[in-house]
């Protein structure tokens, strides 16, 4: 048998899952992140995984891991001393910025910093016209004095982004040889390497994103790896952000594409999951610690784009531009708010209840975990409403003190507000459910989909405890909790593919383009993602290549991207290019304009190495049965006596009628008045209103 292991390193809790490729067969091990080093809460966890399965490191062919590293390196400001070198006159490119503000009334907002700092911004004489010819030769005697500069600032990693490179790189090439010849310690990151795009601005907020955080990823993934090579395990891969897996070598070429790691993968496991339900339109909902993320799966298609800041609320809203780092890499389509677990509850200066955006995070964490922690958390609610153990999670291993938590949330809500210790958290729960509610809605009905036609799959520790109130407020008829909520992450890392996305600019109109100039574009992407997968050892009879295109009308600023029909590129691919745009442009703003002239503008291509698939089940056993019985409050009303089931013991078939708590290891499910959860033959947990016909 061959077994792979997923990594999950989130705010509150590392999750590793160890997965029989076979017959889906899991091991899990869920610890505390150790925030001082990453890495060891790492190898305790899979230590504990390969004890548990008594799985020997060796009969393990993958070891794919989700890392927060660089986004938390740009949120905390954290990255390596970067210089920039840019054309003449453009040095100041990252200041400038685009005009987007988040708030266009706040005359005093302070723009996201800069990650670098003028003084180290350095210029080169030379010019790429707009047409791709050179307007200005590169100054060949200018390339010493920018040597010496760059190596007296003592930077340990350098961006070049160069005017119109994406058309012409032979000076941005010639610069970063020079450098990388004279300075071989030093990281050298150029724009038409990391991002040969359209929009000077994107283009070196991206090459600088990676430069900036490039020397810290290498660092944290060269130590990781040391680690668990010692454990005898395969080399190391990492989760990029458009869902898939690629090795160590391409994620530091690349660093950008591991931006938002992590809940890519829980999106990705949600996707196999609806695949095997047989259920193509889902709302994933990944709820942890710290942030609850939402995203949308139609017709069994992830969404992916490419509008993406890192850094600022650009990331929970995609229209709230200007607030962090732009960085051009297919991302998959999240909104993200500051509502997890762990967020912190309490009362404004204006007397209103608020919910995050802090977090206690892991250190202290909530108050109930008895690790110092005193302020009042979402957690800490639903203790004291009884909708998680008031003893133990995690089976027992993480003891749980309830009247902390009470002492907490009355504290910090019931006092200020005159309520009893239930009807405050009660009042959390509503304000960080409204939350919740809001990202569902952004990846749903501001997408131009009705959430009624959707299932809600809910995973990470805390998403199956509210999912169904969830549904309720945007009346989805069906919540899905997998096997293995709490580390569902950890499984969608071992359940994806090997994947690359290349991208190069074509600027042309569609009508007139000849189909020849858009084939050799994507011929030379797709002898880069071949080499890529050659490199990755993927046989080539399991590689695949997907083209897709951004295309706009003619006087329009921004692009959608429509799927390319495979095979040679003829006059009837540009139409067909064309009329997927118009559908797309109809359902994303109500319209469309078949008379408007198509406008190309990005060529993409992704290179997809495909892994033996893997089945995701848990199959419960009736002799493991337990049920208890606790107090537990519904919107304000106790229910005394309500029945608590432990997952493990619901055999296919068994059905549970609310109100009641369903309890594992990994994560609590919800199930509440007037709602039905049944289990089906895989294991999964399917929650419908009552009275109500199963998908």
């Amino acid at each position: 048998m061959t077994w792979r292991i997923g990594i999950d390193i989130g705010g509150t809790f590392t999750d590793v899952a160890l997965v029989e490729a076979e017959t889906g067969r899991f091991h899990l091990a869920k610890l505390p992140t150790t925030k001082a080093d990453f890495g060891q809460a790492v190898v305790d966890g899979v230590r504990q995984a390969l004890a548990t399965g008594a799985v020997a490191p060796e009969a393990v062919t993958l070891l794919a891991h989700a890392t927060t590293v660089v986004t938390n390196a740009l949120l905390e400001e954290k990255g390596a001393p970067t210089a920039l070198v840019a054309t003449r006159g453009f040095r100041d490119v990252l200041e400038l910025r685009r005009s987007s503000r988040a708030d266009l009334y706040d005359l005093f907002q302070d723009g996201p910093s800069v990650l670098v700092p003028r003084r180290w911004r350095f210029e080169i004489t030379e010019r790429i016209g707009a047409d791709g010819t050179v307007v200005t030769p590169l100054a060949e005697d200018e390339l010493p004095g920018l040597i010496a500069a760059i190596r007296a600032a003592g930077v340990r990693t350098v961006a070049v982004s160069c005017l119109f490179s994406f058309l012409d790189d032979r000076h941005e090439r010639r610069i970063g040889a020079a450098l990388r010849a004279a300075l071989p310690d030093v990281s050298v990151f150029l724009s038409c390497e990391v991002l040969p795009e359209i929009r000077e601005f994107e283009r070196a907020s991206t090459t600088a994103v990676c430069a900036y955080v490039g020397p810290i990823l290498a660092s944290y993934l060269a130590r990781l790896g040391q680690a668990t090579k010692a454990l005898g395990l395969p080399d190391l891969h990492v989760m990029a952000s458009s869902g898939g897996v690629v090795d160590v070598p391409e994620v530091l070429r690349m660093p950008a594409l591991a931006v938002e790691s992590g809940p890519a993968a829980g999106v990705v496991a949600a996707a196999v999951a609806g695949r095997q339900l047989g259920l193509s339109d889902l709302i994933s909902f990944d709820m942890g610690g710290t942030t609850a993320k939402a995203s949308l799966i139609a017709g069994g298609e992830v969404a992916v784009t490419a509008e993406f800041e890192v850094g600022g609320a650009g990331s929970a809203k995609r229209w709230l531009h200007g607030t962090g780092h732009p960085v051009r890499v297919p991302v998959i389509d999240l909104a993200e708010v500051s509502a997890g677990g762990g967020s912190i509850a309490g009362i404004d200066a204006g007397g209103s209840l608020k919910v995050g955006p802090h977090s206690a995070g892991a250190e202290p964490g909530p108050a109930c975990y008895m690790r110092g922690g005193t302020a009042a958390t979402v957690t800490d609610a639903n203790v004291v409403l009884g909708l998680l153990d008031r003893t133990a999670l995690l089976d027992g291993s993480l003891p749980i003190d309830a009247e902390a938590s009470r002492r907490a949330v009355i504290a910090a809500v019931g006092e200020r507000l005159g309520l009893s210790a239930e009807d405050a958290a009660s009042r959390i729960l509503d304000v960080v459910n409204a939350n919740m509610a809001e990202a569902l809605r952004i990846v749903s009905i501001e997408r131009g989909h009705d959430p009624r036609g959707f299932a809600l799959i809910a995973f990470g520790g805390a998403g199956p405890v509210h999912a169904a109130a969830l549904a309720e407020a945007l009346a989805i008829p069906e919540v899905v909790v997998p096997p293995a909520p709490g580390a569902f992450s950890a499984l969608g890392l071992v359940a994806t593919d090997l994947k690359r996305d290349y991208a190069r600019t074509l600027y042309a109109d569609l009508g007139t383009l000849d189909p020849a100039r858009a084939e050799a574009v994507w011929a030379a992407m797709a002898e880069q993602g071949e080499a890529m997968l050659a490199e990755a050892g993927i046989p080539p009879e399991r590689r695949s290549l997907r083209r897709q295109a951004d295309v706009r009308y003619r006087r329009q600023a921004y692009e959608l991207t429509v799927d390319v029909p495979d095979g040679t590129v003829t006059r009837a691919t540009l139409e067909a290019v064309a009329e997927a745009f118009h559908a797309r442009h109809r359902q994303t703003y109500g319209h469309a304009n078949p008379d408007e002239p198509v406008q190309l503008v990005t060529l993409r291509l992704a290179a997809i190495g495909a892994l033996p698939g893997l089945t995701l089940a848990q199959h419960g056993d009736a002799a493991r049965a337990r049920l208890s019985q606790r107090d537990v409050w519904f919107g304000g009303v106790r229910h005394p006596a309500t029945p608590v089931h432990w997952r493990d013991g619901l055999p296919p078939g068994s059905e549970v009628h609310g109100p009641a708590v369903i309890e594992a290891m990994d994560s609590t499910t919800v199930v509440p008045p007037g709602w039905t959860a049944r289990v089906d033959e895989r294991g999964y947990l399917r929650l419908r209103r009552s009275g109500e016909t199963p998908r």
